[in-house]
Formats: C-alpha cells, structure tokens, sequence
C-alpha cells in the first residue's frame, strides 16, 4: 500500500455541521474530494444546495440538512434523521459556531451567554454524544474531528464578547476526555485551532471593526491570514487513517499568530 493510500476515505460518510460555507464547506470538499460521502448540515438552503452540487462534481453522494444545531432540540433532531436515514457515519466534523456577539463581559446578558454556549460548545456535546456514541457503539472506529479555535488558547486584542475563548477552551478540554474515553473502541477524537482566516465572516469582521482585524493580522509571522482551502488537508488528515495513532492532540494552523 502506498502512503498516499491512507489518506484515501473511499467508502466513508462524514457528518458535518455548518457544512455549506466558510471553512467547514472547505473541509467538506476536501473530503469528498478524498473519496467520503457526505452529509452536510447548515441554516441556509441556497449555500447548502451550492455546496452539495460542487460535492456531486466529484462523483460523490451528498445528504443536505437543513437546520439550526445551536438550538439544543433541533441538534438532536438533525443527529437522530442523519443516524436513522443515512448512517453509519465514519465521520464527524463539529464545525459550527462563531463569536457573533461582541459584549463586554460586565454587560453580557445571562440569555445571550446561554445562546452562545449552546453555540459553540453544547452543540458539539450533543453531536459527538450522538455521532460519534454511534461510532462507539457500532464498533468499528471513527474519527471525530472538533473545530476549535486559537481563541481557546489565547485571548484576543481589542474586541469583547469573552464567552468565544470560554467555550472554545472548553472543546479543546472536552475532546482530550472524550479521546481518553473513546481510544480502546478506535474511535479518534482530535480538534483542529484555527487562527485568522479568510471567511465571507472575517470579511464582514474587517468591515465593522478595521482596527481590530489590523491588530490582528500584524501579529501574524507569516504575513496573512488562511485560505479556507488550506484547512482541507488538515481534515482529510485527521479523518483518514493516516491519523491512526493520534487522538486527543489540538492541531493549531494559524499562521504562526500564537507564538508571539
């Protein structure tokens, strides 16, 4: 077998939230691209239906989910339809979430810190309880792949709304325990840290706060901020048996913004 075999994912369904744009349509693509099916989970049916076309181009089949797994009840709703219609799913990228609101911490409503909580971090509880507890249960390995941030790590420079480091922290902490739960059924449980890159979201961000984006991007070695396409490899990676023998690690691509 060659080296490059391994990276192959023919045969294989992914399950991915916030699937249809930015860096999760990204990663989608390079794993149809790779050889997986594909089951793509966003709020917007015009992004959805664009990117599961660009899906089939590869030669692939794709399921389009319309819904909203921030909200709790509908998550397990979406989970449920996707085990129940088109499992088993070998794959699960836990891709949503966002800073959205930008609150200082001594004037954040208790309602909004709840919204975003279930946003980026209960979210993905539910869907690695349920997709990935189904890799558990069927017994024949999986990958999970969780879509941090380097925010997790770091605080950011001059913006608020400090419940994005607080919940991303948290999925990094939370795929370590669930990697330490989940190694003897061969079920790989990894993040990916994400620093500065180039979404139709950091877009709008450099419109409404310039200096703020600026900051940013001159703390980067490397200069720029990522391509969205530059996260697909990481993913085919951490998806594919190339990534055999690694579970639990927090992966960050960011440019080099974090070691400043």
């Amino acid at each position: 077998m060659s080296v490059l075999d391994r990276f192959r994912l023919d045969g294989k369904w992914l399950f991915i939230t916030g699937g249809s744009r930015g860096l999760g349509r990204a990663m989608a693509l390079a794993i149809a691209d790779a050889g997986a099916d594909v089951i793509l989970v966003g709020r917007e049916k015009a992004t959805l239906d664009k990117t599961a076309n660009e899906i089939r181009a590869f030669g692939r089949q794709v399921i389009a989910i319309q819904g909203d797994v921030s909200i709790p009840e509908e998550c397990e709703q979406i989970c449920q339809r996707a085990l129940a219609e088109h499992g088993p799913i070998d794959i699960l990228i836990n891709n949503v979430g966002g800073r959205r609101l930008n609150i200082p911490t001594q004037e954040m409503p208790l309602e909004n810190w709840r919204q975003m909580m279930d946003l980026n971090l209960t979210c993905t509880f539910l869907c690695t309880k349920l997709i990935g507890g189904a890799m558990v249960a069927r017994g024949k390995g999986g990958r999970v792949i969780n879509i941090a941030s380097i925010s997790g790590l770091v605080a950011n420079r001059n913006i608020a709304g400090r419940h994005y480091e607080t919940a991303k922290a948290a999925v990094i902490h939370f795929t370590r325990a669930v990697a330490v739960d989940w190694a003897p059924h061969g079920v790989t449980v990894n993040a990916i840290l994400p620093g500065g890159f180039a979404t139709d979201v950091v877009t709008r961000w450099m419109e409404t706060a310039p200096e703020a984006m600026h900051t940013f991007t001159a703390q980067i070695p490397m200069g720029e901020l990522g391509k969205p396409e530059d996260l697909g490899p990481l993913a085919v990676f951490l998806a594919s048996d190339g990534s055999r023998y690694m579970t639990g690690s927090a992966v960050v691509i960011d440019g080099g913004y974090i070691l400043w």
